[in-house]
């Protein structure tokens, strides 16, 4: 099932996208589905970022080749930090690149869509409080993250608005254990990995990061980027597509 959000009529609304159609839902779709018998062409709606977190819970250094490539070694316990909500935007939306930073990256990533409140949840359970799966890109000012003046600074770095673009849909149905990931930088592929190659695993993730942390329905976690990550410039495509879900796309502004 793919669950968008969208405007129609000038109010977002959530839906199910069935092919060419979209079938509006009477609420959000976090308590259950249920349709409100409204159904129109997809061509008469403007697809918006599929969810509206509270909080991106982001995972620095999850995939071992990445973690080799930044020279920093892998962590044995998963690496957390937060993007506020006011960085997300949708599939199709543009990435301002920040005047003051003078290396933007782009980072692909596999994004997990909370589907009910979720505190200290029990290992093996935490599929239990998930609603789907998206495309996410961790957008990352690299210059101002590791800031020779101030130190790392990763919320600075990776905070800005527009930084988070995440979509097309959510996914409820896909094999997230073992998913191919691939981010393209205008139409040449950087990043070619599966999330099977997690250093931390999802199950693990969502307990690790509930044992302090509420998330909360629409909350993402972000679980990592592969190796390949490499600078953008205004005016560049940036896609990232994860079989089973679809192709994120944003535009360098």
């Amino acid at each position: 099932m793919k669950i968008i959000r969208c405007e129609y009529n000038c109010e977002p609304r959530y839906a199910i996208l069935d092919v060419e159609n979209v079938r509006f839902l009477a609420h959000e779709p976090y308590t259950s589905i249920e349709y409100s018998g409204e159904c129109v062409p997809v061509s008469e709606v403007r697809m918006l970022a599929p969810c509206e977190p509270t909080k991106i819970v982001c995972i620095g250094k999850n995939y071992r080749a990445h973690a080799d490539e930044m020279g920093e070694g892998q962590p044995p316990e998963p690496v957390l930090f937060i993007k506020p909500s006011t960085c997300v935007v949708g599939c199709g939306d543009d990435v301002v690149y920040p005047a003051i930073s003078n290396r933007v990256d782009f980072e692909g990533e596999l994004g997990v869509v909370i589907g009910k409140r979720a505190s200290k949840v029990e290992t093996g359970k935490a599929k239990d409080y998930i609603l789907g799966y998206t495309c996410l890109n961790d957008i990352t000012a690299r210059d101002i993250q590791k800031s020779p003046a101030q130190g790392t600074q990763w919320t600075r770095g990776k905070g800005f608005d527009t930084f988070c673009p995440i979509g097309p849909h959510i996914e409820t149905d896909l094999n997230a254990d073992s998913s191919n990931i691939q981010t393209r930088l205008n139409g040449e592929v950087k990043q070619s990995s599966n999330t099977a190659l997690m250093s931390h695993d999802i199950d693990s993730l969502i307990c690790f990061i509930t044992e302090g942390m509420t998330l909360l329905p629409g909350d993402i976690v972000a679980t990592g980027t592969p190796e390949g990550i490499a600078p953008m410039q205004r005016g560049d495509s940036v896609e990232v597509e994860i079989e089973g879900i679809g192709v994120l796309k944003n535009t360098i502004k």
